[in-house]
């Protein structure tokens, strides 16, 4: 603060107004995290997620899941501009990622880019499709990220 005011007024302004603002957002930040030490101490810690390996080729959706699917998903986008990812493919990286439990960067390479998948998870689950994906398949259990609500 002291060296502010030796700035120009301009700057001053600026540096000040900045110092303010940083304290300020350093103080949610740590109401946050003192919030989330009492919520883990009141509740306990929960366990880390299960992980199961499951190699790619035995994670693929057979003919019958893809027929049950298939009528929820939003058609292909046309072939202007740079090509769609397959809806298969990328929901089979999905589907990986819920039975496994790993995360999102772990999705083996042959599903596409993660990015993508969870993109569209996400995209999915706003719009209520996931939901339906799931009860179609019968994994609403399943332990992975993807099955998990996003806040």
């Amino acid at each position: 603060m002291v060296l502010a005011m030796v700035e120009p007024e301009g700057r001053r302004r600026f540096l000040l107004g900045w110092s303010t603002w940083r304290r300020a957002h350093q103080a949610v930040a740590a109401r946050c995290r003192a919030a989330k030490r009492a919520t883990r101490q009141a509740f306990g810690r929960e366990g880390p997620l299960k992980v199961t390996a499951i190699p790619p080729e035995d994670a693929r959706l057979t003919d019958e899941q893809w027929t049950l699917v298939r009528p929820f998903l939003p058609p292909q986008r046309g072939s202007i501009g740079r090509p769609p990812n397959d809806h298969r493919a990328v929901l089979g990286g999905i589907l990986w990622v819920a039975r496994t439990g790993s995360s999102w960067r772990e999705m083996p390479e042959e599903y596409g880019d993660f990015t993508t998948a969870y993109k569209r998870w996400k995209l999915w689950k706003e719009r209520g499709l996931w939901r339906r994906i799931l009860e179609a398949l019968g994994y609403e259990d399943l332990p992975g990220p993807a099955t998990k609500d996003v806040n």
